[in-house]
């Protein structure tokens, strides 16, 4: 299991959910349910950093998620 905060919300133009990993350009994914976006983010993660792995190029560190906390 990978450490990237994921940020996931509806999409009425996509008629779905949207997974997105803010730490790496791009990687984003659909689900018709949230769970199933994340899993489906989980995998884009996964083939994100092998390609750059492949490439040679830089892979982020997560970053630590923000918590807000509100009265």
């Amino acid at each position: 299991m990978n450490k990237y905060p994921i940020e996931i919300f509806w999409s009425d133009e996509d008629e779905g959910y949207i997974a997105v990993a803010p730490d790496l350009p791009g990687c984003n994914a659909w689900g018709r349910t949230e769970q199933e976006a994340i899993i489906e983010l989980h995998d884009a993660i996964a083939a994100w950093i092998a390609a750059c792995n492949k490439s040679g190029d830089p892979v982020p560190e997560p970053s630590k998620p923000f918590y807000a906390m509100t009265a």
